[in-house]
């Protein structure tokens, strides 16, 4: 007898449970702690922004890879590649999320990117997005 296994999403279905820890990591004893789907997610995705791929032991493509790009020359045709690079790793490490926007915008005078990434949980119907700098 065949049956579906039964999807529990968002994680933080139990009060007072962590689902992730918190980035930076700041905390006055060892790690400030998320509780909620929508902050360990956020997370998540700053970790792989802040990643270099070949950084993380067994999982060496884990990362976007955004300081590799730094020491580059900044072109229109370098950001499209980034853009579609960081996409097809965001989907490939994220399932649970779908890409609603991602835009990459350069300042070649102080070499630096700017990335903004809008997002959806799916099946929550949470929304959030993330801006980094990289210089």
């Amino acid at each position: 007898m065949a049956f579906s296994a039964r999807k529990i999403n968002p994680i933080d279905t139990k009060p007072g449970t962590a689902v992730g820890i918190s980035i930076p990591f700041n905390s006055p004893s060892v790690f400030f702690l998320n509780y909620t789907t929508k902050d360990a997610i956020k997370n998540n995705l700053l970790n792989f922004f802040l990643t270099n791929k070949n950084e993380r032991y067994l999982n060496n493509s884990f990362g976007a890879n955004l300081k590799g790009y730094l020491f580059e020359q900044i072109t229109t045709n370098n950001l499209t590649f980034l853009k579609e690079d960081i996409q097809n790793l965001i989907n490939r490490n994220f399932t649970n999320i779908n890409v609603e926007s991602l835009n990459l915008n350069e300042f070649p005078d102080t070499n630096e990117i700017f990335v903004e990434l809008k997002y959806s949980i799916i099946n929550t119907g949470i929304v959030d997005n993330i801006q980094i700098t990289f210089s």
